[in-house]
C-alpha cells in the first residue's frame, strides 16, 4: 500500500492549524482579558486653588512622564461617589489628595495637599516604589504531540 501526501495550503492549512493554535494559547495560560494598571487618583473640588495650581504647573507634564505611564491620572471629585473598583484606607478630607492605587484598585499610598513641584515628584517616586511588583505570568507548558 503506498501513501500519498496531499499538500495543504491556503484555507485548508488555516483550518487545520486554528484549533491547534487555540489549544496552545489556552494551555499556555494566556488571556484575552485586559489587565488594569495602577492609577494615581487625584481628588479635587471646585474652587480649590491648590488643585488649580497643580493642574497648571504639574498636570500638563504628568501624562508625558514615566510616572504618568506607570500610574495614569484619574481626577475624581472629593464629594462625588467613589467608584466601587477602588478600595481606600480612609476617607479623603482635603484637596488636592493624590491616592496611588494598585492594579486591583487598592490604596498603596497617598499625598494629602499640594507639595511644591520638586517635592511632588520625589514623593510620587517613593509611592511608586511601594507598588507591588507585577505578577509573573505563568510559564508556558510544553506540549508533546505524538504520532
Amino acid at each position: 500500500m503506498s501513501r500519498r501526501i496531499i499538500p495543504v495550503t491556503g484555507r485548508g492549512l488555516t483550518a487545520l492549524l486554528a484549533p491547534l493554535l487555540l489549544a496552545l494559547t489556552v494551555a499556555a495560560g494566556f488571556s484575552s482579558r485586559p489587565t488594569r494598571a495602577a492609577e494615581l487618583l487625584m481628588f479635587d473640588e471646585p474652587g480649590c486653588i491648590w488643585c488649580q495650581r497643580w493642574h497648571e504647573r504639574i498636570g500638563p507634564a504628568y501624562p508625558n512622564t514615566e510616572e504618568g505611564r506607570i500610574a495614569p491620572l484619574r481626577v475624581l471629585p472629593r464629594h462625588g461617589r467613589l467608584p466601587a473598583a477602588y478600595k481606600l484606607k480612609k476617607a479623603v478630607v482635603l484637596t488636592p489628595t493624590f491616592v496611588l492605587v494598585d492594579d486591583a484598585g487598592r490604596e498603596v499610598d497617598r499625598i494629602t495637599g499640594y507639595p511644591p513641584e520638586e517635592f511632588f515628584w520625589s514623593l510620587l517616586g517613593e509611592m511608586l516604589a511601594r507598588l507591588p511588583s507585577p505578577t509573573t505570568s505563568p510559564q508556558p507548558r510544553q506540549i508533546s504531540i505524538r504520532r
